[in-house]
This record gives structure tokens, sequence and C-alpha cells, in this order.
């Protein structure tokens, strides 16, 4: 075997098995003072795509919550989803999402805001905010 080759398939093996998989179960949620009590993926991906201004988006930087949240919800990468937004920004139809780096900032910003929706960890939802869609 080429000797090249081989260190490119050793390479991405190691790459692979250093891969995290996301294994916590996802909620998408809203303020308890929010009246949706419901959401289907469709309706909720909207909101992450720029597609719906009804709710604001709190979005989880990068990372192995999002990337699976993207995959689930969104059915796109998270290079796909970052173009969608960059073209939103450029031509004035919208503003990218607030990102926070955990669970505990997306559940603490969208208890703030009545009109922010959010996912996180179903592990870490507690009485400040309503679950309206449990991932799948």
């Amino acid at each position: 075997m080429n000797t090249t080759i081989g260190k490119l398939i050793l390479a991405a093996g190691v790459w692979v098995a250093a891969s995290p998989v996301f294994a916590a179960e996802i909620v998408v949620i809203v303020n308890p003072k929010n009246p949706a009590t419901r959401m289907f993926s469709e309706q909720a991906g909207q909101f992450f795509l720029g597609k719906s201004a009804l709710f604001t988006p709190v979005e989880h930087a990068d990372g192995p919550l999002r990337n699976e949240f993207y995959k689930k919800v969104l059915d796109k990468d998270s290079t796909q989803v970052k173009a969608i937004w960059s073209k939103l920004v450029f031509t004035g139809k919208g503003t990218a999402p607030k990102e926070l780096t955990s669970s505990a900032e997306v559940k603490k910003a969208v208890a703030a805001d009545v009109t922010a929706i959010g996912y996180i960890e179903k592990s870490a939802v507690d009485d400040t905010v309503k679950v309206i869609l449990t991932v799948q």
C-alpha cells in the first residue's frame, strides 16, 4: 500500500474515533409565558433558518449539540446553516442568532425573553422554560 494513502486512512480513522457522538436527548424550549405549547420539527426549524421572525432563536456555539440539532431538525450541517445566515445578514433580511456556549446560558436567555426559542439537553430542563418539542 502506498504509505501516503495509508497515512491518510490512519489519520481519517483517528479523526473519526475522536469525533464526539452526541447521545443526550434534545428539546426545543420557550419561555413559560409564551402561549406556544407544541411544535413540529419543521416549524421549529423555520426560526433557526431565518424563515420566520415569530420567535427569536438563541443558538448554541458550534459543537456536538448544535450539529445534532441541525442534522435532526434542519436536515443540514453547520456549514449550510452558516451560509444561509450569511446571505440573510448580507442582504439585510435577518440578524444571525446570538450564540451562547452552554445549555445553561441558552436556558437563561430563553427564560428571560418571552419571544425566544432555543434548544438544550432534556436533562437541563427546569421550570424556568417550557418544552415544546422533543427532537427525535
